[in-house]
């Protein structure tokens, strides 16, 4: 349950960072669009989020057709890697099998820019 609140919090936090943040605002449009998503692995818990300089829209599930999938094996590792989402806590996740990214990995970077600025 905590972490479908976080997730869904996320999505307004990224709206309102679209809305007053100039250099979130910045990124994105040099990006054009980003579509991604996080889940667990049994999918048990999912949500996506499609973000364009035009606007942020986020909803439960996970498209076949995203950009960048961030698959953790349970909830509770999910929780605790994207409280601090620093490229180092993602790169010991993947090490330790506990997060799987589905993918280009540029595009891992990019969210990870933007993330900075929420």
């Amino acid at each position: 349950m905590k972490l479908k609140l976080v997730l869904w919090l996320l999505s307004l936090l990224l709206k309102r960072a679209l809305r007053r943040k100039p250099r979130f605002r910045e990124k994105l449009e040099r990006m054009r669009r980003l579509d991604w998503g996080v889940a667990t692995e049994d999918l048990s818990i999912c949500r996506y989020y499609r973000m364009s300089p035009e606007g942020i829209t986020s909803a439960k599930g996970l498209p076949v057709d995203l950009d960048l999938e961030l698959r953790f094996a349970d909830a509770d590792t999910a929780l605790k890697i994207l409280k601090k989402p620093t490229q180092q806590a993602f790169l010991d996740g993947m090490m330790a099998d506990k997060v799987r990214v589905v993918g280009d990995s540029a595009d891992m970077t990019k969210l990870q820019s933007l993330l900075k600025h929420l």
